[in-house]
């Protein structure tokens, strides 16, 4: 059984500030994160310096429980790669890495090798793992990545790839439909699904990551 305490805990912040769900942008799939990248952000009116980008897996670029890019995503992954080499890529999965999940850590290596990137090693699940995330940048320099505002998240989550973002003060970029159809999905994504509109028809916004310069 794969328990995330972190987001059920979360859960608590979520119901006293909403707007932590929220995208910074939104794209329907993994081919249509924008190159470059920092143009999904350009509705901000300031200069946005993406440095790192974290991928979720599931329902994001990979259809759930497999390793393999999706193939119609494949040439977006590649380029994606080409764009933040040098340990600029990450995947942080709440299955493939997360320590109480993984714990032998067979299945993020069966995605690094798929793949060709880094999964994170975890101990917390998202929302919850900011610190492992930041951590994780400082022990590679060559990332040149100094504060939250320099990375994008990308998931198909609300409650925690976007979650985990706005917590972070990083910014998130929601991939609304992603690999599974509708009919398919959880109840959870279904949800969420219709909360994002929800919130944001109501005035709700997300938290706009402030650089170390402001």
């Amino acid at each position: 059984m794969n328990l995330n305490l972190s987001g059920t805990i979360n859960v608590f912040k979520l119901l006293a500030k909403p707007s932590l769900c929220l995208p910074h942008a939104t794209v329907a799939t993994f081919n249509d994160i924008p190159s470059p990248f920092n143009k999904a952000f350009e509705n901000y009116g300031k200069k946005v310096d993406i440095r790192a980008v974290v991928l979720d897996k599931d329902d994001c670029f990979a259809y759930p429980d497999t390793n393999e890019v999706y193939p119609a995503y494949a040439k977006r992954f590649q380029q994606l790669q080409k764009e933040y080499p040098g340990g600029r890529l990450l995947i942080v999965s709440n299955t493939a890495g997360a320590t109480s999940y993984d714990r032998d850590g067979r299945l993020a290596r069966e995605l690094e090798t798929a793949t060709g990137v880094p999964v994170l090693a975890h101990r917390v699940k998202k929302p919850g793992c900011g610190d492992e995330i930041m951590a994780h940048f400082k022990a590679h320099p060559e990332a040149n990545v100094t504060h939250p505002s320099q990375i994008a998240i990308v998931g198909d989550r609300l409650m925690t790839d976007m979650m985990l973002a706005n917590m972070m003060g990083s910014w998130g970029l929601w991939i609304r439909d992603g690999v599974k159809p509708l009919n398919e999905k959880s109840i959870f994504s279904k949800l969420e699904q219709r909360l994002g509109p929800f919130l944001m028809a109501r005035g709700y916004q997300p938290l706009c990551p402030r650089s170390p310069f402001e």
